[in-house]
């Protein structure tokens, strides 16, 4: 039973029990701006979401471009949480059609380790996302969730190669920043068999930071983590890249996908 205890009429009125609202000062104006700013945000990754899904649909079909972006949005969310989860601010994740998505760092990481741990996390639940339709194509054998299972694969292992700023090039650094110069043969290799502006961009922003790591010049304090850290970044990257090139062997399956 609860007992309701109704106040006297004069108590209503006494501004010591019951006094009267504030008006609105800055941090209440602030408070709703930053609110707007939220929402605007969560508006902004819908929309370029949606746009990427448009435009891949007139390449590739509704269902596909559907899958294709929530395989990113997924790998995306992984570097999302790892990131709350280490304290560290970053921005919502934006689309951009034909080239992916990206959650940029609103601070850096304080150190090697930590930066590798939270681009390590985008690939391996972006895999883990990928196995869905890997399943369900094993189940129904259906070549369209078979492509979608490759794509999701293929989209993951490209993201480790060991070049910035691709997730690999973040994680290799806690290895050794040199192997950055293999990420940059990699990608000129892949030129030739494919060629593609966006592989060019991607060395045009590698090479600063690639050229300082080889010149020295780089904050050692920050790459200086303990032999355990690094040995357990090179299992889990070298381990989740084999993985990755045996699944895409496993569910190659060459498809009209339109």
């Amino acid at each position: 039973m609860t007992e309701y205890v109704f106040p006297h009429p004069q108590e209503l009125e006494d501004p010591q029990i019951h006094p009267p609202k504030k008006k609105r000062g800055f941090r209440g104006v602030l408070a709703s701006v930053l609110a707007v700013l939220a929402k605007f945000k969560a508006v902004l990754m819908a929309g370029t979401m949606f746009l990427s899904i448009a435009l891949y649909a007139w390449a590739w079909g509704w269902p596909f471009a559907v899958g294709f972006v929530l395989l990113i949005f997924i790998h995306e969310m992984g570097h999302a949480f790892a990131l709350r989860r280490r304290g560290i601010q970053a921005s919502i994740p934006i689309f951009v059609p034909f080239v992916g998505a990206f959650i940029a760092m609103k601070e850096m990481p304080k150190n090697v380790a930590l930066e590798a741990e939270t681009a390590f996390a985008g690939p391996l639940l972006g895999t883990l996302a990928a196995l869905i339709p890997w399943q369900i194509a094993e189940t129904t054998k259906s070549p369209f969730w078979m492509s979608l299972a490759y794509t999701g694969f293929a989209i993951n292992l490209f993201n480790l190669l060991p070049i910035l700023p691709l997730d690999g090039g973040r994680i290799s650094a806690a290895i050794s920043p040199k192997i950055w110069l293999i990420g940059i043969i990699g990608v000129v290799i892949l030129l030739f068999y494919s060629f593609n502006p966006i592989l060019i961009l991607i060395i045009i922003l590698s090479l600063p930071r690639t050229i300082e790591a080889f010149r020295g010049v780089t904050d050692l304090d920050y790459y200086n983590i303990s032999p355990g850290a690094r040995t357990l970044t090179f299992v889990g990257y070298f381990g989740l890249a084999l993985f990755l090139t045996l699944m895409m062997v496993l569910t190659y399956h060459p498809v009209h996908i339109g």
